[in-house]
């Protein structure tokens, strides 16, 4: 807006990968929830090929900010530009570039550009866009060039999969066990201790005491953005349990003329420096996805199992 200031920023960091990959991790904004550490839940509502429509949650200083933004992909010059038009709170107006310039076959420089504007050019809340700016790049920075320079190995080091049960039941008793994540301590096994803020609403912050399979426990902070119209609850573990780098994923309910199906799909890439020291000497990457695996996949089955209890238990006794 007139006589407002425009606040531009700019970071850059070199990664030793060919910068079409760098590119293709950019361009894949639905993945950012397990690239990009302040990125919760992205989710696409258009895209003719090159212009896209995104609806964004993102861990922004701590507090959890959602967005609609636009982006354009230009993949020949290797820029992916930006600008949000359902504008994060206290910004008046707020956009950038993404861009990958090759230095050479195998190495590259990334940046992202940002410019903003404060609604009111109040100094409090340009001194917080700045500092919420800064930390998603650095942080989104840092972990694409971690992943990019493993670029040949990352099949090795993400995996995901989902779990299934049918449950003959109303989707909304399902819906609600699942969405009532606090009462999980003495009803789920591996859940000792659940801590919930629900700062807007749909939106939890939770944290989690879990005992995991070898006896130990692991203490997990997650954010949730729940849809209970579509039957879908996504999460993000902004701190996630040992071995695990990043991890994100989703319950949701499907259901058909006979009943319903509920899924949780995972996420997840390996902390690989962790392995050794969690499963001992000699233990390797694929160790370490089969615990994941196990792990994971026995803990999401119990809960939709006792979605299934829950639900099928009430269809009885009515």
């Amino acid at each position: 807006m007139p006589g407002e200031r425009v606040s531009r920023l700019s970071h850059a960091v070199d990664v030793a990968a060919p910068a079409g990959v760098v590119y293709g991790l950019i361009a894949d904004a639905e993945r950012w929830p397990l690239y990009l550490p302040p990125n919760v839940y992205v989710e696409r509502l258009d895209f003719d090929g090159v212009r896209e429509r995104l609806r964004m949650w993102v861990l922004a200083d701590q507090q959890i900010k959602s967005w609609t933004s636009d982006r354009v992909q230009d993949p020949a010059r290797r820029r992916v530009s930006f600008r949000q038009d359902l504008i994060m709170e206290p910004a008046e107006s707020m956009g950038g570039t993404w861009w990958v310039q090759a230095l050479a076959p195998d190495r590259c420089r990334l940046t992202i550009n940002h410019e903003f504007t404060a609604v009111h050019d109040r100094p409090e809340d340009v001194a917080w866009l700045e500092r919420a700016t800064v930390d998603f790049a650095r942080l989104g920075l840092k972990s694409l060039r971690f992943l990019a320079e493993r670029w040949q190995r990352l099949d090795e080091l993400v995996l995901s999969f989902e779990e299934q049960v049918r449950i003959k039941g109303p989707a909304e008793l399902v819906y609600g066990f699942l969405y009532e994540v606090a009462d999980w301590p003495g009803q789920v096994p591996h859940v000792r201790r659940v801590e919930l803020a629900e700062p807007h609403v749909g939106v939890q912050e939770v944290t989690m005491d879990l005992a995991g399979s070898d006896g130990a426990s692991d203490t997990v902070r997650s954010v949730r953005v729940c849809f209970p119209h579509a039957g879908r609850i996504v999460h993000k573990d902004t701190v996630p349990r040992k071995l695990i780098a990043a991890h994100c994923g989703e319950f949701s309910l499907v259901p058909d003329a006979t009943g319903l199906t509920v899924l949780s799909q995972h996420h997840v890439v390996l902390r690989e420096k962790d392995i050794e020291q969690v499963l001992g000497a000699g233990a390797t990457v694929q160790d370490a996805r089969r615990r994941v695996r196990a792990d994971l996949g026995l803990e999401s089955l119990q809960i939709l199992r006792l979605a299934q209890k829950h639900a099928e238990s009430a269809v009885r006794m009515l």
